[in-house]
């Protein structure tokens, strides 16, 4: 029997640098129509003051740049923090081991770090950005743990399976997965999206987090955790993000319908919903102006930094912090509320 046309060969890996340049396609796309409509809409800063509330000082004002996706984290002129020289490590994840996807840089590279100085070996999936990804293993043995980088799409189930594998090779266990890598790019209108681009925020977002998961389920043992990253835009929407709010609300559902589903097993299932945060997926969809203004609309008037979200990763995925933590959305928004 005939395969439907254009159905795909399950056992065929994707190629990662395929499924960059196809990103960034989408991008130009968005770009040209940014530039055709010559919109301007003067949203400055409002006059008040970002809010300082944490260990140390964090940047307030954003450069105005703008790179081809995914975004590389080493050319970002205003670099993320994500080192947290004041988070002092206490064996909370001591001899555990994680898998982190999109851990090459942002968030995941932040979360990489904390969970190293926690006593955790890393495994990190990323898609093609490969010095960010080999700074992050830098930084995770000068942590004193080890680091395997794995390369490839996380839309690929194949793929998917074959990462947990070579983490079980590697480090004889599974722990924690961190499914955190994302496809975002802006629109103002729902004519924009295509049908392409629809498919590819929602089998990035989406079903690479269902990929993972299932894939390392079944080694999983009690007291291992899943740690989804939700969004803001999850919580509240967002009229410029229509499909990603989208994947993020059903990133937000599927935590907690995997907690329930995992709970007899003493796996726990959570998320963060972030807000706004400082990093490449950022200055890889807006336009430069307008990343310049990136944070200000949150009651804070700043973006987070990726040091300010890894503390509560670490907290999750501790059997010392979170054993009767399971199902929840845990809100670091910058804002007052949970939205």
């Amino acid at each position: 029997m005939k395969d439907k046309p254009g159905a795909r060969d399950a056992t065929r890996q994707a190629d990662p640098s395929q499924a960059a340049e196809h990103q960034r396609e989408l991008q130009r796309e968005q770009d040209r129509k940014d530039k055709e409509r010559k919109t301007s809409e003067g949203q400055g800063a409002s006059g008040q003051k970002a809010v300082q509330a944490g260990a140390r000082r964090q940047p307030e004002d954003l450069p105005a740049q703008h790179q081809p996706k995914p975004g590389l984290e080493a050319d970002m002129e205003l670099k993320p923090r994500f080192d947290a020289p004041d988070y002092r490590g206490s064996g909370k994840l001591e001899g555990m081991a994680a898998l982190i996807t999109g851990g090459d840089s942002g968030i995941g590279r932040a979360v990489a770090v904390l969970y190293a100085r926690e006593g955790a070996d890393v495994a990190i999936v990323y898609l093609s950005s490969h010095e960010d990804a080999e700074e992050t293993r830098r930084c995770v043995e000068k942590e004193g743990r080890r680091c395997l980088l794995i390369a490839g799409d996380v839309k690929d189930s194949v793929f998917c399976k074959k990462s947990v594998e070579q983490t079980l090779k590697a480090f004889g266990k599974l722990d924690i997965l961190v499914n955190n890598a994302a496809f975002q790019e802006h629109a103002d209108s729902l004519e924009d999206i295509t049908d392409e681009r629809l498919e590819e925020t929602m089998k990035t977002n989406i079903f690479g987090y269902f990929h993972m998961a299932r894939a390392a389920v079944p080694h999983l043992k009690a007291g291992a955790s899943i740690i989804n990253t939700g969004s803001v835009v999850g919580l509240r929407g967002s009229g410029q993000l229509l499909d990603y709010s989208a994947t993020k609300g059903a990133i937000h559902a599927f935590t907690m319908s995997l907690a329930s589903n995992l709970l007899d097993k003493g796996i726990r299932v959570n998320c963060v919903a972030p807000g706004p945060v400082w990093t490449p997926l950022n200055v890889a969809d807006r336009p430069a102006e307008k990343v310049a203004e990136f944070g200000k609309g949150s009651d804070m008037k700043r973006p987070a930094q990726p040091e300010e979200l890894s503390p509560a990763y670490v907290f999750l995925a501790s059997p010392v912090c979170a054993s009767y933590i399971t199902g929840i959305v845990l809100p670091v928004t910058g804002s007052v509320g949970a939205s």
